[in-house]
């Protein structure tokens, strides 16, 4: 048995879409028959056919982290309630609002019909549930406690979703105060001062040297202010692609490590990420060198990485978890000092989920601290700019006073 997902005409001529489980195509073509459907397309759910039916369109959804937290709580309830769990895959799937999301696990529910573990019906979706969603998942298929590590999946997902909402909420309000302050800088210069200063240029008066370097600017901006934003656009587009380059982005990743403020944030985030990863999967009984290997996958910042799987390999050679990470210098002193303190009492999986906590709460003040210094700063920044334009404007009329003096 296998999901399909279809299009058909019902009786009005309405597109209609869905998913179903059959043997064949041709069983689902008579499924949809007998609901009075005409099939146009059928195919069976994978991660590629999705992507493909939503190639060409402007309003593809895409599974977010909050989606597949809830997923992953909904599984976690309704597995610790005694639910086999086929029924649950069909439960939570018929009560999710998203096609998408419904044909996924369709797909996964079809999976499990077959004799598959649910850790192998998840790995048909690699980009929906990546290798730590995977593994934990088969750690707890092994040791039959599949619910719990639901439960600890569910929180550490969640958890990573409020800490992406933090930085993106955070985000938005110096995008929106950068934007307003450039597009009112703009208007002034195109459109406000040719006007003002035009009138001293007609008097023949020469004009001070601040006049001069406004007007050229305004001249500038007028002129090439069109085929300026068309190169910062071309420039925005083959940046972001050539960071799909592995060996671009580590170029990136080692600038963006050596920014004061955002690198201290990167490195608090990529360490936290890995220590919570780490501890859910210690937790769910996964080895500890297994486990390190797959918390390094988890984390974003290449050089970061590369360091933790050095540390990988120095823990499988003997060496203790706390000193292996404690080379890689990422971590702050704190959390090293509980690592270790898990390792000697035999708690490691709870040293790790402090150390991690704590690592967040850092990350969370330190915006905090990027947000209470940037208002100032654009401040002071806003008001040099509009200080330079009035001085600009104002010099030609001291010296036209002067003049008639």
């Amino acid at each position: 048995m296998a999901a399909y997902q279809y299009t058909a005409l019902d009786s009005f001529g309405k597109t209609k879409k869905g998913t179903v489980q059959a043997d064949t195509e041709k069983s689902v073509r008579h499924q949809l028959r007998l609901q009075g459907l005409t099939p146009l397309s059928i195919g069976i759910v994978s991660e590629a056919s999705l992507a493909q039916s939503q190639k060409f369109s402007l309003f593809a959804s895409k599974i977010s982290i909050a989606e597949v937290a809830l997923i992953t709580r909904q599984l976690a309830t309704m597995l610790s309630a005694g639910i086999p769990l086929e029924e649950t895959l069909l439960s939570v799937a018929e009560q999710s609002e998203k096609s998408r999301v419904k044909s996924i696990l369709m797909a996964v529910r079809a999976k499990v019909l077959e004799g598959h573990t649910l850790a192998s019906g998840l790995a048909e979706f690699p980009k929906v549930f990546d290798v730590l969603y995977r593994a934990t998942v088969a750690a707890g298929e092994k040791t039959g406690h599949l619910e719990t590590v639901l439960e600890r999946l569910a929180e550490f997902t969640e958890r990573r979703q409020e800490i992406q909402q933090k930085i993106s909420q955070a985000m938005i309000y110096p995008t929106i105060i950068i934007a307003a302050a450039m597009g009112i800088v703009s208007f002034l210069l195109m459109f406000v001062v040719p006007k003002m200063v035009s009138v001293f240029q007609q008097s023949g008066q020469i004009l001070p040297g601040p006049t001069r370097l406004l007007l050229a600017i305004s001249s500038g901006i007028q002129n090439f202010g069109l085929y300026f934003m068309i190169l910062l656009v071309m420039g925005i587009f083959i940046f972001l692609r050539n960071l799909k380059r592995p060996e671009f982005k580590v170029k990136v990743d080692k600038v963006l490590l050596r920014w004061p403020l955002w690198g201290k944030s990167m490195r608090l985030v990529n360490t936290a990420r890995f220590a919570h990863t780490l501890a859910i999967l210690t937790a769910a009984g996964v080895d500890v060198i297994e486990a390190m290997r797959i918390a390094s996958e988890v984390v974003g910042n290449i050089p970061i990485r590369k360091s933790l799987e050095l540390a990988t390999k120095q823990v499988r050679e003997g060496v203790t978890v706390h000193r292996a990470l404690k080379e890689t210098k990422f971590f702050p002193p704190m959390s090293i000092y509980l690592i270790a303190s898990g390792e000697n009492s035999g708690q490691l999986e709870n040293m790790l989920e402090r150390a991690a906590s704590s690592q967040e709460k850092q990350v969370t003040q330190l915006i905090d601290v990027i947000l209470a210094l940037f208002e100032p700063i654009m401040v002071l920044v806003m008001g040099g700019i509009v200080l330079f334009i009035v001085l600009a404007i104002l010099l030609p009329i001291f010296d036209l006073n002067q003049f008639v003096q």
